[in-house]
């Protein structure tokens, strides 16, 4: 990930905080800000399929973040002092969670469609749609995963060996 072309020449990026069953991306983080990048990380809204792209200050910051009922670190509600990605500048690059993946870019989530959403909003920013990498394990690319018209591909898949 650190050497990946995409993820060098981006300035503001997205990224999931990693729940137990994903790749961890903890260090990942860490470069982001070693490197004076601007990361992002998701804030979901329950019982909806919105989701916001909230500024990280820093990785230490992360210790700072609530605990939702998903298990998920997260800036709380009531936090409107983050920067939200498309109030400002939009994102270059997201990395994305998911369960699955097959080989043409598709991507089976957790079911609620946050990242879909999301990147229906990116295509309205004056910035466009920012390039999208998911971070996977071998063992979740898939022959083909299900797919709605809702759903939008990734540009790219990144997992051991690919």
């Amino acid at each position: 990930v650190i050497g990946h072309p995409k993820y060098q020449e981006s300035k503001r990026i997205a990224i999931f905080l990693s729940m137990p069953d994903e790749i961890q991306t903890e260090e990942i983080i860490k470069d982001i800000f070693k490197q004076g990048k601007e990361c992002f990380i998701p804030r979901y809204k329950p019982h909806s399929n919105h989701m916001d792209m909230l500024k990280l200050l820093s990785a230490e910051d992360i210790s700072s973040l609530a605990l939702t009922s998903w298990n998920i670190l997260q800036p709380s509600d009531d936090d409107s002092a983050r920067e939200e990605a498309l109030a400002g500048g939009g994102l270059d690059l997201i990395f994305m969670p998911g369960l699955g993946f097959d080989k043409k870019g598709n991507r089976l989530g957790r079911g609620k469609g946050y990242y879909d959403t999301y990147l229906e909003r990116c295509m309205k920013h004056p910035s466009g749609k920012p390039y999208t990498i998911a971070l996977a394990f071998r063992e979740q690319i898939c022959e083909s995963v299900p797919v709605t018209e809702n759903d939008v591909q990734v540009d790219e898949i990144l997992y051991e060996d690919c």
